[in-house]
């Protein structure tokens, strides 16, 4: 996966077109220099903003499963969980639940089966986002998702079609085996448990709020920086949707933070439907992604090292 985010980020650099006399490096300075940077520190607030929303709406998940966490050590592992996205793709998920086990006695297994919940209900979003881009801007839009490599005639190419056959296959096959086994056992009982949490939740109201507010925080990051930056400052609400939309599907590759897919997919969106040019188009991606990833680290490495603390300080207080 590293390999193949290297690749895309060299392809993606490698397309960028400078004039005589300018390397790559001082174009894409010289685009930050003229980015306006109050908006791009309101980027930072709606991305810390809506990751303790999200560390929030985890802490309202666990409740049915009376594990009762505080806001404080349910945001320092999302922000850890962040940080490990950025090396292992989706190994954040895991080790944020085994961050919250170390500060909060949390069973892995039962918050797992929350995170679950989560990313479907985060799935459910974007799957919004998309129809209703689709629907704004639909004759550009077709157009553009023919010329992505996994586009053909008939759909999806029939590799994508017998792998998830054969993944599920082999799940299903391994879950009927392993089921008897105790340890398996209660591995599963914890994490439906996790699973289920949603459906007795007292305030499901309160937790559909926050999966709206999570994702119109996301939005507004996206409009954000699309307003700091003098080439796509004139872009209207429906431009900035679809480019979400875009940018979402292509943060949700298995890759690390998105990187690479994220630098291919979105400059190609802003040159075909908004006729940015090139090089101004990947300027902007790796400084809105580069940015983004610099809060995930310095926020991340900071709840790391929190975490830490407390832990330590914890089994002392044990002992």
């Amino acid at each position: 996966m590293l390999l193949l985010t290297s690749g895309l980020l060299w392809l993606s650099l490698r397309s960028l077109q400078v004039g005589e006399g300018e390397n790559k490096a001082e174009f894409i300075w010289s685009a930050w220099e003229k980015s306006d940077k109050g908006y791009l520190l309101l980027v930072a607030v709606a991305v810390i903003l809506s990751h303790v929303i999200r560390a929030e709406r985890w802490r309202l998940v666990l409740i049915p499963t009376h594990n009762h966490i505080s806001l404080g050590n349910s945001f320092l592992s999302v922000m850890v969980g962040y940080l490990i996205n950025l090396v292992i793709p989706r190994g954040g998920e895991v080790s944020r639940c085994y961050n919250l086990y170390k500060l909060e006695n949390t069973p892995v297994e039962v918050s797992f089966g929350t995170v679950v919940v989560e990313r479907i209900v985060d799935v459910i979003c974007l799957f919004v986002i998309i129809v209703a881009s689709f629907i704004i801007e639909w004759d550009k839009l077709e157009g553009f998702i023919a010329t992505l490599p996994f586009a053909t005639d008939r759909g999806f190419p029939l590799w994508i079609v017998l792998g998830g056959v054969v993944l599920i296959g082999v799940g299903v096959t391994a879950f009927f085996i392993l089921r008897k086994n105790e340890k398996v056992k209660k591995l599963f009982d914890g994490f439906k448990e996790g699973l289920l949490a949603v459906f007795r939740l007292e305030k499901k109201g309160l937790f559909i709020f926050y999966s709206v507010l999570i994702w119109l925080l996301y939005f507004f990051m996206t409009y954000f920086v699309v307003k700091a930056f003098p080439e796509t400052s004139e872009l209207g609400f429906s431009a900035v949707m679809t480019l979400f939309a875009i940018g979402a599907i292509a943060m949700a590759a298995p890759l690390p933070g998105g990187a690479g897919s994220y630098h291919t997919i979105v400059p190609l969106g802003l040159v075909m439907l908004y006729h940015l040019p090139k090089a101004d188009a990947i300027a902007f991606v790796f400084i809105f992604h580069g940015w983004q990833t610099i809060i995930f680290i310095v926020f991340g490495l900071i709840s790391l090292i929190t975490s830490y603390l407390l832990i330590g300080w914890k089994n002392r207080q044990i002992k």
